[in-house]
């Protein structure tokens, strides 16, 4: 397998064979990520991909799931997905999912017949990171899209019998904004009605834009306290449909939550009131990483 740069997967895909499809990200702009910022983005041949391909079939005597990665390899044509998928079918037939990462434009750009054939061909999951339901956050991040096309690509994917996993991250809005961040996050998560919602908590690496923007007082990080309230809010505006599986136990959250919404909801709340009773129970700020 070849390998170019820092290689970043989901927490699902920790078992995943990942193969690198694309380089980098191709919007790369979002204030609070470093993940691709040392890397320009390209395309790789797919010749490459299915290389790598042959070379982990002949390394690994069984493959359960494989991630495309890098930051939206879903911006690739359908026509060279569908070789890299069949080739998966052909060498992997014992793969149960395939995941890949892709921005919302890369699901806009595709028609709800493409977004079927990739289903039947194999694509199991995609990873989405929607950041905030916000406008004004999402613009202030620079995050590339809008809430109306957020919400429209992740309907567009589950409409296509495809699971979509978003993934939100608590603080965004820092304190100037966190009853924002938290609300119309909340509404977010009812109108997408994804299969899957993940919420991290922010932390950033020391060049990105927002770090300065903290070093230089513009941007206030929540306390863990703080964010504990904030998740409170949102999940109490939080009403999909369901089923929703909903887990913020990163390594980067203050509480480890896991439940399906809606049912489990007022489990988790109850939770959260725990926690803001006795800080205590907040994971202590040495043992929280990215």
């Amino acid at each position: 397998m070849r390998y170019i740069g820092d290689i970043y997967r989901p927490p699902s895909e920790a078992y995943s064979l990942l193969v690198q499809v694309t380089i980098g990200c191709s919007h790369n702009k979002c204030t609070f990520c470093g993940m691709f910022k040392a890397k320009q983005f390209r395309v790789r041949p797919v010749n490459e991909v299915i290389e790598d391909l042959e070379d982990a079939r002949k390394t690994y005597a069984r493959v359960g799931r494989i991630f495309l990665c890098d930051g939206d390899a879903l911006c690739l044509s359908t026509d060279k997905l569908l070789v890299i998928l069949d080739k998966i079918r052909e060498l992997f037939p014992e793969c149960e999912r395939v995941g890949i990462y892709g921005s919302a434009k890369d699901v806009l750009r595709k028609t709800p017949e493409e977004l079927k054939t990739l289903k039947a061909h194999g694509l199991g999951i995609i990873y989405l990171g929607a950041e905030s339901g916000s406008e004004k956050i999402l613009e202030m991040i620079n995050k590339g899209v809008s809430r109306d096309q957020l919400i429209e690509s992740v309907r567009k994917i589950e409409d296509a019998g495809i699971p979509a996993s978003v993934t939100f991250i608590s603080g965004m809005g820092g304190k100037a904004l966190w009853k924002e961040h938290a609300v119309e996050t909340g509404k977010m998560i009812t109108e997408m009605n994804a299969s899957y919602v993940g919420l991290l908590t922010l932390m950033l690496e020391p060049d990105v834009p927002l770090a300065e923007d903290i070093r230089s007082g513009k941007f206030q990080v929540l306390t863990g306290e703080e964010v504990v309230q904030e998740t409170y809010l949102l999940l109490q505006n939080a009403e999909p449909k369901g089923p929703c599986v909903f887990r913020s136990n990163h390594a980067s959250n203050y509480v480890s939550l896991r439940g399906n919404l809606p049912q489990d909801r007022d489990r988790m709340l109850a939770q959260l009131e725990r926690a803001m009773d006795d800080t205590e129970l907040l994971k202590d700020e040495r043992f929280r990483m990215l």
